[in-house]
């Protein structure tokens, strides 16, 4: 009976003691829960995380070192000098008047370069049978098996040199186990910046755009999908990066006008 009685009335220290026990141990639970997944969710994106590491510390050392990608963005190479050689029967007198060619071979498969981030990216179509037929699972299905092989360019949306919004969406990290060689291609256009310039190359010919505005969107807000009136190139990925919280927006507008194969291989007189 003695017994019973110092456990139903235990002193009020001891039930003060025990419960913050308890809270303790609640709480220690919680933080090593919180620590696995984030050490889980750091080995799922590691390549992501890595990049973007390098690249945050490249900055604050100022060992960043200029891509030479942005040779692709140079306005001035668009513009081609034909000239006429005199003819003549001394061979010195010939090779004298002709220039050094300055060529740009234009890739066979349509890509992306965006040299800020030093990425050049095969661009995948994707049929828009199940966007007319209104198959939303199909699609993303399509989308995501697309993604493997590049960066999409998004179903029903303009093309490169019409009037309208060219949509592009890449990942910015995706599962490790995923065969795809392509899982964290836009994990650093978050570095993207005003007046930036990309390259796109579609069906032979070169397109240049500049960079206007960089955003973030609700994965609801598919506005950004829709057409616009003058010609506007739309990228998007997920953020933050190893997420599919927000959508990263990018919009940039044409700044020249494209070239094609034949045009770039014109002999141009050197500066």
């Amino acid at each position: 009976m003695n017994e019973e009685n110092t456990k139903l009335h235990l002193p009020p220290e001891n039930n003060d003691k025990g419960i913050s026990r308890k809270i303790n141990g609640i709480i220690k639970q919680i933080l090593v829960s919180g620590l696995i997944l984030v050490v889980l969710f750091l080995l799922m994106n590691a390549p992501a995380y890595y990049k973007i590491i390098s690249n945050k510390y490249s900055d604050i050392t100022g060992t960043t070192t200029e891509s030479p990608l942005t040779d692709l963005i140079d306005i001035s190479d668009q513009t081609q000098t034909q000239i006429i050689v005199a003819p003549s029967g001394a061979k010195d007198f010939q090779q004298k008047q002709v220039p050094p060619l300055d060529l740009e071979i234009m890739p066979t498969t349509d890509r992306i370069v965006i040299p800020r981030i030093n990425q050049n990216v095969p661009i995948v179509r994707v049929s828009s049978e199940n966007l007319i037929q209104r198959d939303w699972k199909a699609l993303e299905n399509d989308i995501q098996e697309a993604l493997r092989g590049g960066v999409v360019h998004y179903p029903g949306t303009s093309l490169p040199g019409e009037n309208g919004n060219i949509v592009i969406t890449g990942h910015s990290s995706y599962f490790p186990w995923d065969p795809g060689r392509f899982k964290d291609v836009f994990a650093l256009l978050h570095d993207v910046e005003v007046g930036d310039r990309v390259v796109m190359y579609y069906n032979q010919k070169k397109f240049i755009y500049e960079i206007k505005e960089k955003f973030e969107v609700k994965p609801t807000q598919i506005e950004v999908l829709k057409q616009t009136e003058t010609e506007t190139l739309t990228l998007i990925t997920c953020t933050p990066v190893g997420t599919n919280l927000r959508r990263l927006i990018v919009i940039a507008k044409p700044v020249v006008e494209s070239t094609s194969q034949s045009d770039s291989t014109s002999i141009k007189v050197p500066r």
